[in-house]
């Protein structure tokens, strides 16, 4: 399971948008397949730990219904407790430091279940079977967005002006 704790981490951030509840869902998760190993049949480890993962992410969230908020101008004004900012997202973070801002652009207007395909194949190199489990849908579905965002992705930088050649 050890080598595959990189690849929970990076999956983690992605589903969570947060490091410290990104490690507290990997360390969650390494838990629960402790517990679980005399059911694991030794196969396809990562797929089993991503499915785990994406099922501990479920449960945690089940377990911490927001209540209800009456005055949303108290959210837009409060600020963060001790200074805090939120940290960015692994997708935002790399979106930020290493895509151009028309390629940036175009994955941010994708809807975010196409997204989250193309951030989980292409960026954090998982396969589809391992993108499936952690999206909870068939490896075809995965498939089809992934399919989907791409040509999405490339016809937005077809229009954008660098390459048009609009450098102005």
């Amino acid at each position: 399971m050890e080598p595959e704790i990189e690849v929970l981490l990076r999956v983690a951030l992605t589903i969570t948008s947060n490091q410290a509840d990104a490690e507290d869902l990997v360390q969650e998760t390494l838990l629960r397949a402790y517990r679980a190993i005399d059911r694991f049949d030794g196969r396809h480890p990562r797929a089993w730990l991503l499915t785990i993962l994406r099922n501990t992410n479920a449960n945690m969230h089940r377990r911490q219904r927001p209540g209800t908020i009456g005055d949303w101008e108290l959210i837009r004004t409060a600020r963060p407790a001790f200074g805090r900012v939120e940290l960015p997202s692994a997708e935002d973070s790399f979106v930020d430091h290493e895509m151009h801002a028309d390629l940036d652009a175009a994955v941010r207007a994708l809807d975010p279940r196409f997204r989250a395909a193309l951030i989980l194949v292409d960026v954090h190199d998982l396969s589809y079977a391992e993108a499936a489990a952690v999206m909870g849908v068939p490896v075809g579905t995965v498939m089809s967005r992934l399919s989907r965002a791409r040509d999405r992705v490339r016809t937005s930088l077809r229009f954008s002006p660098l390459t048009r050649g609009d450098l102005s």
